[in-house]
């Protein structure tokens, strides 16, 4: 098993041009994900944000609630129409008053693929190899079960909002 990167894959019975706006569009990205970010996103962009909780699952939007109104930031990496976003962040930064900045980022990767049944979407999020050791483990496992979560709510999201 590796430390450094968590791979989830999803299955998605929607048309690749639906999946594509529900990741890169930053306010349906926020919708289901659970954020409220500044503006659109685009390749190059420190997107700001706040935690909300998300719009598409109660039991999720829950045990998003206690970080309600923390900050959220992403720098998107790339934005390759129907086949890959990609952005930095800090895994698990959601200690109040603590200042993440100076320590290395993870690489979120959303990939897309055509497949006979619909889309194969695979999130994978590596570089925690390089987070800070006395946070490394809490955010690997933080992220581990939180990315699952993510797929599933991607999924609902599309059935409601297809």
């Amino acid at each position: 098993m590796s430390t450094d990167r968590i791979e989830k894959k999803v299955l998605l019975r929607a048309p690749r041009k639906r999946v594509w706006r529900a990741l890169s569009d930053s306010a349906e990205f926020g919708t289901w994900f659970g954020v409220k970010f500044d503006g659109p996103f685009a390749p190059g962009a420190c997107m700001r944000g706040v935690i909300v909780p998300t719009q598409v699952n109660a039991e999720v939007a829950n045990a998003q609630k206690p970080y309600e109104g923390l900050p959220f930031e992403i720098t998107i990496e790339k934005m390759e129409p129907e086949r890959l976003f990609s952005f930095r962040w800090h895994p698990f930064a959601i200690e109040r008053g603590v200042d993440y900045s100076a320590e290395p980022t993870t690489l979120v990767v959303f990939a897309l693929e055509e497949v006979a049944s619909g889309v194969m979407l695979t999130v994978t999020e590596s570089g925690f190899d390089r987070i800070p050791v006395a946070r490394r483990a809490k955010a690997f496992t933080a992220n581990e079960q939180g990315w699952g979560m993510v797929v599933k709510l991607v999924e609902e999201y599309l059935v409601r909002a297809p």
